[in-house]
């Protein structure tokens, strides 16, 4: 059969990486991708949301499987869109309709979610410009530090967690009144600071029926020991080594059966992913937040953990038989750092050439913001690539991934030496 990736990072890279080692594969096609996809798929430079030219692709390649990499298409409607053209109807598409994509594409949406639904999470409320003094008002009662967050999509970067009142109404008037995050922060949620650990749990549903993925660990911040700006993520590993079997229990009763059995009672249709940012509290589970599709770097150790073959998954997805599937995980440690361009995530430059790709052993590469230049690959993103091993325990992985990073160079290139610094002691 041929596929259909729809994406251009280290998610979709690792996505198809995994997808092209399947049988059933004929074809993978992958809009736009990037200089690593382009290696074993054929990468056609159409735009994410350009929903038109992607009905082209499909019908004039026979393509009989799409799978949705980011949140964009997904919140802006494509899963609809195929559904809604007598051509396209019938091809199963890996992503939520626009009714379930909400969850990520509003955070107050997902909030009403778990309270209607009895899921752990911190305690809120939402304002808009007209409520502004009610939001000063809501500070007051909570104790610092203060959490605020655009309620549309901001691109990872419309959470501010801030540790004195005056500045948090200060950024929540940045935010309301002067447009902070442009229209992602028309609305804001305002919720209690929650102290604890955080990880993320992946589940693949077909709506009714779903699979625990591997848990794993990203970390956001540019620099070591988490501090500095939030970046799309530096580094991850997986499992989650404080993640125990009475924990996931915890999670898998409190946190993903309500949430897939609240889609069967919302009548929320839903196929794909569902990513749960989730904190631990002491030893209890609360849900940070909602995405409807895999996280990057989670991606790039969670996928690799995967013993089955990832078309048949999303095939059984596709056609509501995920219950007849037993999933197969490898029982490895996987880790993966990131390695980004200089200034990221302010101001950085594209298009310098990445040299040593063709020195690295065991160790896989997904390429995040690059592309083919002249038959050099280049950078085009502010996280260029993401190096990812295996190891009996993450750190024995770590070792084998910082060894490849020193092989790779471009100009500018950084990445977090501290990976896993936080769980020595768990």
């Amino acid at each position: 059969m041929n596929i259909l990736i729809i994406g251009s990072g280290g998610r979709e890279h690792t996505l198809a990486w995994k997808m092209a080692q399947s049988e059933l594969l004929s074809t993978l096609y992958v809009a736009p991708g990037n200089a690593g996809t382009a290696s074993f798929a054929v990468n056609v430079p159409i735009s994410v949301n350009d929903f038109q030219n992607i009905k082209e692709l499909v019908t004039t390649k026979d393509i009989s499987l799409v799978v949705v990499g980011p949140e964009d298409p997904l919140v802006n409607g494509i899963h609809d869109f195929f559904l809604q053209d007598e051509a396209l109807k019938d091809i199963p598409v890996i992503g939520p309709q626009k009714a379930g994509a909400i969850l990520e594409g509003s955070k107050e949406f997902a909030k009403d979610f778990m309270d209607r639904h009895q899921i752990p999470t911190a305690a809120y409320k939402s304002f808009t410009a007209n409520e502004l003094e009610q939001g000063y008002a809501f500070l007051e009662t909570l104790q610092p530090p203060y959490v605020l967050k655009a309620d549309g999509l901001a691109a990872g970067k419309g959470v501010l967690i801030l540790p004195d009142l005056e500045e948090a109404k200060t950024e929540l008037k940045n935010m309301l009144v002067d447009a902070k995050f442009g229209q992602a922060s028309n609305k804001v949620v305002i919720e209690e600071f929650l102290s604890g650990i955080e990880l993320s749990v992946f589940v693949l549903t077909d709506g009714k029926n779903y699979l625990t993925l591997p848990t794993a660990k990203d970390y956001k911040r540019i620099g070591e020991g988490d501090t500095g700006l939030n970046t799309g993520g530096m580094g991850a590993i997986s499992p989650v080594p404080f993640a125990d079997d009475v924990f996931m229990q915890k999670v898998e009763d409190r946190i993903i059966k309500p949430t897939i059995d609240g889609f069967v009672k919302d009548n929320i249709p839903y196929k794909g992913f569902v990513f749960i940012g989730l904190i631990k509290v002491s030893e209890e589970p609360f849900v940070i937040e909602y995405n409807v599709r895999m996280g990057d770097p989670e991606t790039e150790v969670v996928i690799p953990r995967i013993k089955n073959d990832l078309v048949s998954l999303f095939k059984a997805v596709g056609n509501g038989t995920l219950d007849t599937v037993t999933l197969e995980l490898d029982e490895r440690s996987a880790t993966t750092v990131v390695g980004v361009s200089g200034g990221y995530p302010e101001a950085y430059e594209n298009g310098k050439v990445i040299t040593g790709l063709d020195t690295i052993e065991g160790s896989v590469v997904f390429h995040a913001g690059t592309q083919l230049r002249d038959q050099e690959v280049v950078s085009a993103g502010g996280r260029v690539l993401a190096v990812t091993s295996y190891g009996e325990d993450f750190r024995e992985a770590l070792k084998t991934t910082y060894k490849n990073l020193e092989k790779i160079s471009f100009q500018g290139m950084y990445y977090r030496k501290d990976i896993g610094f936080d769980l020595e002691n768990q």
